[in-house]
């Protein structure tokens, strides 16, 4: 299975290196998270993005807070985005259309 997204590998290496930082194996972080093991794996790979049910609970069962393992991330970082408008930017359109009307 190939790699999903920058994100989902930059996820999964965070992930991983925390999971080896404290010495634990698939298995065991499986177990403590109440996840299969294998599904573990994939994040790692960054094959999958994992819900934020699955990030807190892996996150939680290395005594983590889950945001050190998406910060940084961002939306160029996912294929198929067609483009990179934001609140800002629309609200700024908004302003400029009501000042010319």
């Amino acid at each position: 299975m190939a790699e999903h997204s920058e994100a989902a590998k930059i996820l999964g290496e965070r992930l991983r290196a925390a999971r080896l930082k404290r010495e634990l194996t698939l298995e065991d972080l499986g177990a403590l998270a109440e996840m299969h093991w294998t599904n573990i794996g994939k994040i790692e790979r960054g094959q999958v993005h994992p819900s934020v049910e699955t990030l807190v609970r892996l996150s939680s069962a290395m005594d983590l807070d889950a945001a050190q393992f998406v910060q940084g991330l961002n939306a160029d970082m996912y294929p198929g985005r067609t483009h990179k408008l934001t609140a800002k930017d629309l609200l700024a359109e908004r302003k400029a259309r009501d000042e010319r009307n």
